[in-house]
């Protein structure tokens, strides 16, 4: 592994005030002597290729006229020229998840990414979790269509026979008569969050990123970009656990960085000291494409990055729309005009559908949607409604409600399924649901449940496993009794999650499971037809308690070591390796083999307990067994 000592011009007091104003010659990356690098990314566009209001969603009339509208592929395209006219050296970059997420891919399903990217003039691309939300098929016949390298080290796509061999760890673009690594990485979590089938596999991410950066330094070349889609915490720790790094450019957690925006969540770029001691710069672009990120760098001969500047441009009615871009964008929205356009009804509240707000707590629109799915599979008998959060995109205005705004909240086309669980298994779904809604910045928050015909309090200060401290299920006459944790509900929710989709896998055992149908939007819809105008309230389905957890009303006892062999349980949680809970439980970085062959062993006594079959692979929500000697029984 490479070596750099970091010899930073900038003057960092200055430069939150400064970036977006430097000279052309500071821009297009050439501060000092050396070779300068300016890389522009977007990340997390979800489809948004025709431009949209500040909540993500199509621009009205009203908006339009107003100038309040962002991004779009033809203001990106108008952004990017402009910089590439003026910078000497430059690369376009995505960190992933360009699939789903509004109406042109419902039609076009990943067709529309690509011929806006070819157009945009995309040099690189990482895997996102949603690339593979319809499957290996839908991401496959994208791979075979685009015309740049799509990278992830840490993808094992080899068994898979529609992805095998289109999915390269990375690649060396020629930049300048320079060469740039790129190295791509993917959230371990894909196969929790998506559907990319049994055949793929997520390796560690850090082991598979360093076998990249040495095979690249191996072969000659000194300046290296991790492109991610991991998340800006999970970013950062890449940073401090792989040499050789140079810029990292990330997605997945939405994150906007900014030195001017004080909505920001760090600077731009995010410094971090790598494992050499080296600097490694951190960027990262919201989401939408609202704006283009920009990132000037400039390198000595030995690769190591001596100055820095950027600032993301935002991409506002200021940034005019590049009109052969636009035109096109306009003859693949041609034919989503009519179904946007045909009203089903009408909400007399705004239905919020904020992930903000829909992942951490009760919402309107989920209410909204779990009174659909227990009204439409009401004659199969459910009493339970349960949704993630994450499945919900979009937010309504009150007024009319169209067939486009619904698909637009419900990009995914799930299937409505059934099944039987009983009291405790419900508990157990609720506290997968809020094991990681105690901070934003967590991976897997989507997984929060919105519900219907039961509400529930969690604890976000309790450990995970036992945040929930009270159930409670509607009975017929709406007055509500605590959940018996040994009765038999029948539950609705959607075929993801029933597959164990967002770690829910006390569904995948469920009895008499069933993809019921229809489609969650299209029983929206009809809930929305027959019960118009609607008017959703926020009342109390989820309340957030400091209180201790109550045993008594849940019938469930928090988790406990049940196997003498462990000192404590362990549940697994993003970016977790074996060697790095051994240093922190047993002080030792080199007795992982001790918690792979504890936890194997009580797993044969206790279900409970992971069967692990590689101590290089575990996954989130697995339950580890820490060994040590148990405390004597009194």
């Amino acid at each position: 592994m490479r070596s750099k000592h970091y010899k930073f011009t900038i003057l960092i007091a200055l430069l939150a005030l400064l970036v977006t104003a430097l000279p052309a010659g500071a821009q297009d990356g050439s501060q000092g002597t050396g070779f300068g690098l300016t890389i522009l990314h977007t990340n997390d566009v979800h489809a948004r290729v025709d431009q949209f209001d500040s909540g993500g969603n199509t621009c009205d009339e009203e908006e339009l006229a107003a100038n309040e509208c962002f991004g779009g592929a033809a203001r990106v395209k108008t952004a990017a020229d402009q910089v590439r006219a003026e910078a000497a050296n430059s690369v376009l970059l995505d960190a992933g998840d360009q699939f789903q997420g509004t109406l042109f891919y419902n039609q076009y399903r990943g067709g529309e990414a690509q011929e806006m990217m070819a157009l945009l003039g995309y040099q690189a691309m990482a895997i996102g979790n949603h690339e593979f939300d319809n499957g290996p098929g839908t991401l496959g016949s994208f791979l075979r269509s685009v015309k740049f390298p799509v990278v992830s080290a840490n993808i094992d796509a080899s068994a898979e026979p529609e992805l095998a061999g289109l999915i390269k760890p990375y690649t060396i673009l020629e930049v300048g008569g320079e060469k740039i690594g790129v190295v791509g990485a993917t959230t371990i979590e894909t196969d929790i969050l998506s559907s990319p089938g049994p055949n793929v596999k997520f390796n560690d991410v850090a082991a598979s990123v360093e076998a990249a950066v040495a095979e690249l330094t191996q072969a000659g070349v000194n300046k290296i970009i991790a492109l991610t889609h991991l998340g800006y915490p999970a970013d950062q720790e890449l940073a401090k656990a792989v040499a050789g790094l140079d810029v990292i450019v990330g997605g997945h957690s939405h994150t906007l960085l900014s030195n001017s925006d004080a909505a920001a969540a760090g600077p731009y770029p995010t410094v971090v000291a790598g494992p050499d001691g080296n600097q490694v710069l951190v960027v990262t672009n919201g989401a939408w494409a609202r704006s283009l990120g920009r990132l000037d760098v400039t390198f000595d001969d030995a690769g190591v990055v001596t100055a820095f500047a950027g600032e993301p441009i935002l991409l506002d009615s200021s940034i005019a729309q590049d009109e052969a871009v636009q035109n096109r964008v306009d003859a693949l929205a041609a034919p989503l005009e009519a179904l946007q356009a045909e009203v089903i009804g009408s909400a007399t509240v705004n239905l919020d559908g904020d992930r903000s707000t829909c992942r951490f707590g009760e919402c309107t629109m989920g209410n909204l949607i779990t009174d659909a799915m227990l009204w439409k599979t009401q004659g199969e008998g459910v009493e339970l409604a349960i949704t993630n959060g994450g499945g919900i995109r979009a937010s309504i205005e009150a007024g009319d409600v169209t067939v486009g705004d619904v698909l637009t909240v419900l990009p995914f086309g799930n299937m409505i399924a059934t099944f039987e669980l009983n009291g405790a298994e419900v508990v157990q779904a609720l506290e997968n649901g809020v094991s990681r809604a105690e901070n934003p910045e967590n991976e897997g928050t989507g997984r929060f449940p919105q519900v219907a015909g039961l509400r529930y309090s969690w604890n976000p200060n309790l450990p995970v496993g036992s945040r929930i401290t009270s159930v409670e299920v509607k009975n017929a006459d709406g007055t509500f009794s605590p959940i018996d944790p040994a009765a038999t509900y029948k539950v609705a929710s959607n075929d993801f999650m029933r597959t164990g989709g967002d770690g829910y896998e006390v569904f995948v055992s469920a009895r008499n499971a069933y993809d019921f149908g229809p489609s969650l939007d299209q029983a929206v819809q009809e809930y929305i037809k027959t019960f118009s105008p609607v008017a959703p309230e926020v009342e109390g389905r989820v309340t957030q308690s400091d209180a201790p957890a109550a045993a008594p009303q849940t019938g469930v006892e928090p988790a406990a070591p049940s196997n003498a062999a462990c000192t404590q349980d362990y549940v697994v949680q993003a970016d977790d390796w074996l060697s790095k809970l051994a240093e922190r439980f047993l002080g030792d970085v080199t007795a992982y083999d001790q918690i792979f062959s504890a936890t194997n062993t009580a797993a044969a006594a206790d279900t409970k307990y992971a069967t692990l079959a590689d101590p290089n692979i575990i996954e989130v929500g697995q339950v580890l067994c820490i060994p040590g000697a148990a405390p004597a029984a009194p």
